[in-house]
């Protein structure tokens, strides 16, 4: 999953929310070095990025893009799946889009002091371009993939991907809303279980 179901799936918990965040620039054991709530989000992050990973609904939505973009179908599948997560928010959440990310983004300035250098830098960018808030459109969908296609050098135009989007929008739409109900239940568990261990 991409950031805004990360974020979503930290139970409203603000420094497991920021562990969740962080998670993919963390490596190995130096989740040890944060507090216990921060390690819960790391780990937690983890978990559901193996129970994504593994997923058969999730498989079947890689397996429509892997001809055309190999080993990124699935990075492809985790924005799109955030596209549908912002879109039909009002089902998952009271609170309105807009203010959720605000307060995201005023947690991340409240506990700069423990991001890693590569959050920092990305932040104003994420911040200015309001990254989390734009995935709701197809063409804030596009924008991401456009500057993620430039990270990796054009090498399998991923940013062609909306392509895809647009022809099978009511496939890829069911997949993530049957997947995500099955992946809250497994974090709300997940989560549970981190817990009892800190």
């Amino acid at each position: 999953m991409n950031y805004l179901a990360h974020i979503y799936l930290s139970g409203g918990n603000e420094l497991v929310t920021i562990g969740n965040f962080i998670a993919d620039g963390i490596k190995g054991k130096d989740y040890e070095k944060f507090s216990p709530e921060v390690q819960k989000g790391i780990l937690l992050h983890r978990e559901i990025d193996t129970f994504t990973d593994a997923n058969k609904i999730v498989r079947k939505s890689t397996k429509r893009l892997h001809k055309r973009y190999g080993h990124y179908s699935g990075v492809i599948v985790d924005i799109l799946y955030d596209h549908y997560l912002a879109k039909n928010w009002t089902n998952y959440s009271n609170i309105p889009l807009g203010e959720y990310i605000n307060d995201f983004y005023n947690s991340l300035d409240r506990h700069i002091d423990i991001l890693p250098p590569r959050i920092i830098k990305m932040m104003p960018y994420m911040i200015s371009d309001n990254w989390l808030l734009s995935y709701a459109s197809i063409e804030g969908i596009q924008r991401v993939l456009n500057g993620m296609n430039r990270r990796i050098k054009n090498i399998d135009n991923m940013n062609e991907a909306t392509i895809e989007l647009e022809q099978y929008y009511k496939e890829f739409e069911l997949e993530f809303t049957q997947f995500f109900e099955q992946l809250k239940t497994f974090s709300t568990n997940k989560l549970k279980e981190l817990s009892s261990q800190y």
